[in-house]
């Protein structure tokens, strides 16, 4: 499975990883997570707010940070 986090490197954007890789660890979800920074690639997923989330090529969010329970859901969805 393959994680994207879309955004420049804001604040927002460090959270939505953190927090990613944190559910991914506690409950020992395989994944690779990416962080895309370039905004030309990021506007390619339609994302216009940052933090973007994409799982698998799927947007998941954008200008949002999800709650917990919300990423550990689509992590077990794939």
């Amino acid at each position: 499975m393959t994680v994207k986090i879309l955004g420049v490197g804001c604040p927002k954007c460090k959270t939505l990883e953190a927090r990613v890789k944190n559910v991914a660890r506690q409950h020992e979800i395989p994944c690779e997570i990416q962080k895309v920074t370039d905004l030309s690639q990021i506007m390619g997923y339609g994302v216009m707010m940052t933090p973007g989330l994409v799982i698998n090529e799927q947007l998941k969010s954008a200008g949002a940070i999800p709650s917990d329970t919300q990423i550990l859901q689509w992590l077990r969805e794939v």
